[in-house]
This record gives C-alpha cells, sequence and structure tokens, in this order.
C-alpha cells in the first residue's frame, strides 16, 4: 500500500478556507473599513475573513508538507452529547433558571467521554453553576432568572 504525499483532507480545509476568506472579502470589500478606535461596517468582516485566510494558508501549507495518516474513528458519544447539552440548556434556561440550566447542562456534556466520574461531573457542574450566577446575575447584573421560582 503506497501513501499519498500529502495530507488530502487538509488540502481540502485549507482550500475551503481560503475560498470562504476570499468569498468573504470580495462581498465585503465595497464597505468602509475605519479604524480600531473608530469601526466602519466592514472592519470585523473584515478581520474575520483575514483570520479565515490565514488558517486556510496554514492548512494548505500543513497538507502539502506532511504525508497522509488516515482518519480517526468517528465517535458518536461527543457527537451526541455535546449537541444534546447544548439543547439542554436552550430549553432549561427562561423555564429552570440558570443555576439549574447550567449544572443540567455540565452533567449532559460531561457523558462525552467515558473517563468522567459522576461525582466529579457534578461538583465541578455545581461550581461552575454558581460561578455563572455570581458572574451573570450579581456582577453584570444581567435580567436572567436564577431559580425557577
Amino acid at each position: 500500500m503506497t501513501r499519498r504525499r500529502f495530507d488530502l483532507p487538509d488540502l481540502l480545509f485549507g482550500g475551503f478556507l481560503v475560498l470562504v476568506a476570499g468569498a468573504a472579502l470580495a462581498t465585503t470589500w465595497h464597505l468602509s473599513v475605519g479604524t480600531a478606535a473608530d469601526m466602519g461596517p466592514g472592519y470585523f468582516p473584515r478581520v474575520v475573513a483575514f483570520a479565515l485566510l490565514a488558517f486556510g494558508l496554514f492548512f494548505l501549507g500543513r497538507g502539502a508538507g506532511r504525508r497522509f495518516h488516515g482518519i480517526e474513528t468517528i465517535h458518536l458519544r461527543p457527537l451526541l452529547a455535546i449537541p444534546a447539552s447544548v439543547a439542554v440548556f436552550a430549553v432549561l434556561a427562561a423555564s429552570a433558571g440558570l443555576a439549574l440550566a447550567s449544572l443540567a447542562t455540565i452533567v449532559v456534556a460531561g457523558l462525552a467521554s467515558r473517563e468522567t466520574r459522576a461525582l466529579e461531573n457534578l461538583v465541578f457542574g455545581v461550581a461552575i453553576s454558581a460561578g455563572a450566577v455570581l458572574l451573570f446575575a450579581k456582577l453584570l447584573s444581567l435580567p436572567v432568572p436564577v431559580w425557577p421560582w
């Protein structure tokens, strides 16, 4: 079996990013950029486009410079648990409050790895929930419900 002289997935991904960056630059070229202190409507889209271009060139270079080593097998557990944790937060945030929604989000996201221990995940979830409540409800004074009552 002969190995490819280049990493085709990296080359394709880099090419895709370069194309997206080029399209973004072409569509926002007419917008004024302004300065960092006085940003125009084209400032942020152009910064993002140049960042995409840089990443695309990086992946093109990396793909051309190394051999293809194969693609790892896909693990369904993280692919299902992470979007489920986002959905849990979206469903519970308004009805159950920030504290319980963030705790449930951490617990469900912990299911993405087989190495997660239930007690450690629960303690981590309580700590993150407390931090979220302190940050968003107390320090920033955002009008988010903290508890369901």
